[in-house]
């Protein structure tokens, strides 16, 4: 089983979110919408996964039990979910895959699945199911991650005219690279705790 602390917990979180990777899709998405409206348009897509992703970890506990899901299958199917996100992130769907929005997007293609996706849900319910007496710290590690992502995405325009495309692909390919690795840690870990329950 993974320890996890605040620090790793932000981190991991804003791995999975990937503020920086979700630049283009929600450029696209508010194509059509007013300048002036795309920040309370961001920030409100931002709250609502906010709000999505933390319903599911205080409800994601029963919704295991109801389910009969253990910690250790939990811990398999959420390496598996990062392993592809991390695989989309280091290559990426061609441009003409993501469809186009027409108007103002509301929490969809934006709050879910851009941001609250399977493999934010799956973490956030993995964090809480290993140590449930640490909920409020898993909480502020989501508050922080959410924070980041709205700062990213409010101010995407200038990071894009900043540091351009290409830095920006470098960087999500790097951030896929880590994902890799630490979803192949939590496989290596939960198969080595079956192993252990083997015997």
């Amino acid at each position: 089983m993974m320890n996890y602390s605040f620090v790793t917990a932000t981190i991991l979180l804003v791995l999975i979110l990937d503020p920086f990777g979700n630049i283009p899709i929600f450029a696209n998405a508010l194509r059509n919408v007013a300048l002036e409206r795309r920040p309370k348009v961001i920030l409100r897509e931002v709250l609502i996964a906010f709000g999505l992703l933390l319903a599911f970890m205080f409800m994601g506990e029963g919704f295991l039990r109801v389910m009969n899901l253990s910690e250790l299958a939990l811990q398999l199917a959420g390496g598996v979910i990062l392993f592809l996100i991390a695989l989309r992130m280091i290559f990426p769907p061609l441009p003409g895959d993501v469809p186009e929005e027409v108007g103002e997007p509301l929490i969809v293609p934006l709050a879910v699945p851009a941001l609250a996706g399977p493999s934010a849900l799956a973490t956030v319910l993995l964090l809480v199911s290993q140590a449930p007496e640490r909920r409020l710290e898993w909480v502020a590690a989501l508050a922080v991650t959410m924070l980041i992502c709205a700062v990213v995405l409010v101010l995407a325009e200038r990071i894009q005219r900043l540091l351009g495309d290409r830095f920006l692909v470098a960087v999500e390919r790097l951030m896929g690279l880590i994902l890799v690795a630490v979803s192949v840690e939590m496989l290596l870990r939960g198969f080595k705790a079956y192993a252990l329950q083997l015997r």
